[in-house]
């Protein structure tokens, strides 16, 4: 049976749907979303939009025995903002990972918030649209959304008591590559500007690429993304564009990179070659690779998980970095 729930945010239902080989339990908590202070990316109808626009739901999916929430059909692009007791200036945007097929809301943006907030560091969660759901120019639109994303939270920088010097991202997995795009890409002109915001800069002060898929030129046996973001024969300049990796150079800002050995759906590869690259290009970087791990830890899952407090090395770094 079929357990549907309505999730309401900006005038729009969210439908969280449990179907298919993804079946949950119809007594499982949903988790709302967007959060409770959340704002859209775009005025009106976002750009590349197609004639009729996708339809956005949730569902509870993941680990049977721990489901969380996906997002998929990404109709109204949001930020959802995550405010700490004590904020300090820092600011994270956070990019959920979900191979360009889904967004995974809660394990690697909203419990990124729980991490991070208490260090007095603002986070704020991007659902951006995916290329699958019929959008033109498709490869596209996740960059529109992240680098609009970063212009507007800068343009309401003292709102939300932010240093805009101070607004870096995390990116996992196929987010991570997203994140990667933003920050060599950031000057990219991918939509005619609409407001003041647009003036602004979109240029992270620092990246964070979890278990990120930091090139889109190969891609590991199992991962999707690369299919999914440009289609099954792209072309070689588009390829060469959305390749984040080789587009490293020195005005590229500080990397992060965290991988587990054992991934077996996005090569640990990726990061140690991300590494050889930004050291090559003078950009600095800081490396943590765990034994063991597999894919999509989020934050650690646990104080169990073998990358359990990597986003305490993250916070340090964080501000090591800006100090410099």
């Amino acid at each position: 049976m079929i357990d549907r729930r309505q999730l309401m945010g900006l005038g729009l239902a969210a439908t969280v749907a449990s179907t298919g080989a993804r079946a949950q339990s119809s007594t499982a908590k949903v988790t709302p979303w967007p959060g409770s202070e959340s704002f859209p990316l775009w005025p009106g109808p976002p750009p590349n939009s197609p004639p009729t626009p996708p339809r956005q739901r949730g569902e509870m999916s993941g680990n049977p025995a721990n489901p969380e929430l996906w997002m998929r059909g990404v109709a109204v692009p949001t930020v959802s903002v995550f405010r700490p007791e004590r904020p300090d200036g820092r600011a994270v945007l956070s990019i959920p990972g979900g191979g360009y097929s889904f967004v995974s809301v809660e394990n690697e943006g909203i419990n990124v918030a729980k991490a991070l907030n208490p260090k007095g560091i603002t986070v704020f969660v991007l659902t951006y649209r995916l290329p699958i759901d019929g959008w033109k120019n498709p490869a596209d639109v996740p960059q529109q959304d992240a680098i609009r994303a970063m212009r507007l939270i800068r343009s309401r920088a003292g709102e939300f008591r932010i240093d805009p010097d101070k607004l870096g991202i995390v990116g996992f997995s196929a987010g991570g590559h997203l994140g990667a795009t933003l920050a060599t890409g950031y000057d990219d002109v991918v939509y005619a500007p609409v407001d003041a915001a647009d003036r602004l800069s979109a240029r992270p002060a620092f990246a964070g690429l979890v278990y990120a898929v930091t090139t889109i030129a190969v891609a590991g046996p199992k991962s999707q993304s690369r299919k999914n973001l440009l289609g099954e024969n792209p072309s070689p300049a588009l390829v060469a564009r959305y390749a984040a990796e080789s587009r490293i150079d020195h005005e590229t800002p500080p990397i992060f990179l965290v991988h587990a050995i054992d991934d077996d759906l996005v090569p640990v590869e990726m990061s140690l070659s991300t590494l050889a690259t930004a050291r090559a290009a003078g950009v600095p970087v800081e490396a943590h690779l765990y034994e063991k791990g597999g894919h999509g830890f989020g934050v650690g899952n646990g104080p169990d998980h073998p990358a359990a407090g990597w986003t305490d090395i993250f916070d340090r770094w964080i501000t090591r970095q800006l100090a410099e």
